[in-house]
């Protein structure tokens, strides 16, 4: 009882700013508030009329759709490379891979900034496909190499002395058997890639506003609880969409 009663506490500090935000979208406050003052859905009407709020949301889930299919294949091809290969230079490869993980934000934005302005890519949606793929791949890589560690190569060797070709072990054996590493870097990158900020803010051009970006300038200039109403659509994306996926493809219960 003593630890179901720690482990709720926990629950509760960790859940409490997402309860707040919740909250707040529906104050009739023309602000944020809480506890918030009586009941309204007038700022969820607010996101949805509003043209700005509609074409960031519609830019993030492209560039995010776009920069995970990119990253999902290359991260994939990526790790069997690594887990599979025993070149020379091996660790050198996979430390450049995984690289972007470890450098700031604002140090990649600059950078890639600098080298879009010469290739001419700086404000263009290619350019922040790219720069997403490039933000997002190594998660795609670590998850696949994750699966891929107990995965017994046997089974291959199996499927290929039974006459499969290579491309279809890889499709009918491989793929399936590591397809929880798979989707749960896609959702990783798909999550990243919608969230960005930082690199979002140095290679946007003119009128390329993400989601973020319009959240960003949304608080810097007013305090309206647009962006809890936002916040809160998210939210429950997350649970129609988000919660069904893990259960399917990543719960080990049903592995």
């Amino acid at each position: 009882m003593m630890l179901w009663a720690v482990n709720a506490l926990i629950a509760l500090y960790l859940l409490a700013p997402v309860l707040v935000v919740v909250a707040t979208a529906f104050t009739t406050t023309g602000y944020p508030v809480f506890p918030p003052r009586g009941f309204t859905l007038r700022w969820f009407e607010s996101v949805l009329n509003s043209r700005e709020f509609l074409e960031a949301m519609r830019l993030s889930a492209v560039l995010a759709a776009a920069s995970t299919a990119i990253a999902t294949v290359l991260g994939t091809l990526a790790a069997l490379g690594l887990a599979r290969g025993s070149f020379r230079g091996r660790q050198a490869v996979a430390a450049i891979f995984l690289s972007p993980i470890f450098f700031p934000a604002i140090v990649l934005g600059l950078a890639l900034l600098i080298f879009y302005n010469r290739v001419g890519l700086a404000g263009t949606l290619p350019g922040m496909i790219a720069a997403h793929a490039v933000l997002t791949t190594p998660f795609v890589i670590r998850m696949v190499m994750a699966s891929l560690a107990e995965f017994d190569p046997a089974v291959e060797e199996a499927a290929e002395n039974l006459g499969a070709s290579r491309l279809r072990t890889f499709f009918q054996v491989t793929l399936p058997l590591i397809r929880p590493g798979v989707v749960a870097g896609a959702v990783f990158a798909f999550i990243l890639s919608f969230d960005e900020l930082v690199v979002s803010l140095f290679l946007a051009g003119p009128g390329m506003q993400t989601l973020p970006i319009r959240i960003f300038t949304s608080l810097e200039y007013s305090s309206r609880p647009d962006v809890s109403a936002i916040s809160t659509m998210l939210i429950l994306v997350w649970l129609l969409v988000g919660v069904p996926l893990y259960r399917r493809y990543l719960d080990i219960r049903h592995a």
